[in-house]
């Protein structure tokens, strides 16, 4: 079992990639900004984390936001919006804490699970990002923690 469950957004467009991070950030799934997805602690997510540290910002999220995050904007491909019963027909779980409690125990996975996407769509932050060229904490790329939880309240 893994203690922390990674949350990361996308902050920046993408002028100035080269191919290497343009592709690390296709592996991530985070092709667009104000992209969100979910990433375990193993070393592979964190060292892709830390490669494309220049556009995205992450951290731990915890399970309060992540039932959020889900219950809010978790959707079926084609862009459904789920509701307990879809995820009990989709999942097997019958509430979105349950679920949450799977993903951040790493039990299962949004990407194993066919109907769903494995990306969330936010909308940009209210009251906006403090900067999107400066590191975490005088601006909002980076590493930054349990902090994540503040900006992803805000981005739902």
């Amino acid at each position: 079992m893994v203690d922390r469950m990674y949350v990361a957004i996308r902050i920046r467009g993408s002028i100035g990639l080269t191919r290497d991070i343009e592709d690390t950030l296709k592996m991530l799934r985070l092709t667009a900004v104000n992209r969100c997805i979910l990433a375990s602690e193993k070393p592979e997510s964190k060292g892709m984390l830390e490669k494309v540290k220049d556009w995205i910002t992450w951290g731990e999220v915890d399970k309060e936001t992540l039932v959020e995050l889900l219950r809010k904007r978790l959707r079926l491909y084609g862009n459904k919006r789920i509701d307990e019963k879809i995820l009990k027909e989709t999942t097997k779980f019958s509430s979105f804490e349950e679920f949450a409690e799977a993903l951040l125990q790493e039990k299962l996975r949004l990407k194993e699970i066919d109907k769903l996407q494995p990306v969330f769509g936010l909308t940009p932050p209210s009251k906006g990002f403090k900067s999107v060229r400066d590191p975490y904490p005088s601006g909002d790329l980076g590493y930054r923690g349990k902090e994540i939880n503040e900006l992803l309240k805000r981005m739902v």
